[in-house]
């Protein structure tokens, strides 16, 4: 079902330099190093993130045996939204945007989802990342849903007041088709904790104040605390649960890490301090290498001052194609989707690789990987952490009852120690790798759910 809306009138709110820094921010499950100007995979080999999530969907739906009126209806999205954006320019211009929200499922609950700007957003983009959200809180077994939205824009092409005029305009075309227990969005890629706010503040005109309504926002709006590190941790509670499987422990092992911005960043401090050695990372400036280890604090420093690892001196630099394949026992791709295909597969020396961001591997590379005997920690699981901590911050928006930060992380290492147990364990029933075992878990806990709600009745 498609919904177009005529524009409405905007507001134009000045606001601070200051402030406009944290649209850096990156969301949990969909971050990138930086906002670079394509986040499609540049390898033409590669298939779109829709043809391989709905792939493995398949597969996963052949797995559980599902009956094929129901496998159909679960791939369906409920509804996807498209809006026309207009805004004034400062210089008095007018400018059109396209806004896309795809609401996916909610059969377990309210649809949950980031809201990217970005200038390649488009539908079967956002189709796949709605998809793969409802397999996502599934397997974290939270009680959402999936959804995902975005406008078509480069946001640093924009002014604040240009930002703020076109959050605020997006927000008035879908805020009566989303809600506190209807469809909940977050941060990604080019939005931040102040676009979180303006869209609650706007949508808090129609609806009164309603904290609930996003996740990822500041911490005075209501936002919790432990959610800027929460994907990054959870890959790093996630490496830990799958290392102990295998006998080994984060200390000692030698680390990868594509893509510095959010989630890399946060797990390579983490690992760090856990004992775990970074040899190599990477992000849209550049790559850097230094097989005795890499200063992990230093290298924050830097970036934070020189807006990427380009120029650190506590490395070497290296093609950053070829960060990818360095010697390493784990592999932790933390940026864009589709960086690890046909033609890299076979170089790659890590035992494990570790999906930070969403869809690094493309089908082929799995199928290549697993014949090398790589054990791939698939995405829906392994960067779950963002939205588990979003979770919590909702329930706390509902009760008006913030948790401490130890509360949080307490909370959260539960939660994904629990989902890689539940994850074992289908792949134990059906005889399958980690995806496949991630995948059944999250369809067949959606499917269950849309049947005794009563499905085709």
């Amino acid at each position: 079902m498609k919904h177009i809306y005529t524009n409405t009138n905007t507001k134009f709110v000045g606001i601070s330099l200051y402030i406009y820094t944290h649209l850096q921010y990156q969301e949990s499950h969909f971050s990138v190093a930086f906002l670079s100007k394509s986040n499609k995979p540049k390898n033409k080999n590669t298939m779109n993130a829709l043809a391989a999530t709905n792939r493995n969907f398949k597969l996963a739906s052949r797995l559980l045996g599902l009956d094929s009126k129901l496998e159909q209806s679960l791939l369906i999205p409920f509804r996807e939204i498209k809006v026309e954006c207009t805004i004034p320019k400062d210089d008095g211009t007018l400018a059109s945007f396209i806004g896309f929200r795809v609401q996916h499922d909610n059969a377990r609950g309210p649809m949950k989802g980031g809201i990217r700007y970005h200038p390649e957003v488009e539908p079967d983009e956002v189709n796949a990342l709605a998809q793969l959200m409802t397999w996502k809180t599934a397997v974290a077994k939270i009680p959402y849903g999936g959804a995902k939205g975005g406008i078509g824009c480069d946001p640093s092409e924009l002014s604040i007041s240009e930002l703020e005029r076109l959050t605020r305009v997006f927000t008035q075309k879908i805020h009566d088709l989303i809600g506190i227990h209807t469809d909940v969005p977050a941060p990604d890629m080019g939005t931040g904790p102040q676009t979180m706010a303006w869209i609650l503040d706007e949508y808090s005109k129609f609806h009164g104040h309603s904290p609930a309504i996003v996740t990822g926002k500041p911490i005075d709006l209501g936002g919790s605390l432990g959610r800027d590190a929460a994907t990054g941790r959870g890959v790093l509670f996630a490496t830990e649960a799958l290392l102990n499987e295998h006998g080994k422990s984060i200390a000692g092992q030698r680390f990868v890490i594509q893509g510095f911005g959010n989630v890399g960043s946060w797990a390579a401090k983490l690992i760090n301090e856990k004992g775990g050695k970074i040899v190599a990372v990477s992000d849209v400036t550049g790559a850097i290498k230094n097989k005795n280890g890499i200063d992990i604090s230093g290298l924050i420093e830097h970036t934070e001052e020189n807006i990427g690892v380009k120029g650190f001196d506590g490395a070497d630099a290296i093609d950053p194609d070829s960060v990818l394949v360095e010697d390493c026992d784990i592999l932790i791709p933390a940026a864009l989707g589709g960086v690890i295909h046909r033609e890299n597969a076979n170089e790659i020396k890590a035992k494990f690789v570790i999906e930070g961001a969403n869809h690094p591997t493309d089908p082929e590379a799995d199928e290549i990987l697993r014949k090398k005997g790589v054990v791939i920690l698939p995405d829906i699981y392994a960067n779950s952490g963002g939205v588990i901590v979003s979770y919590f911050e909702w329930v706390q928006n509902i009760q008006g009852f913030m948790w401490d930060e130890e509360k949080v992380n307490k909370e959260l290492k539960s939660y994904m120690t629990r989902g890689f147990k539940d994850l074992k364990e289908m792949c134990k029933t059906h005889s399958c790798d980690l995806r496949m075992g991630a995948f059944s878990l999250g369809v067949n806990r959606v499917a269950q759910a849309t049947v005794i709600r009563g499905w085709g009745s």
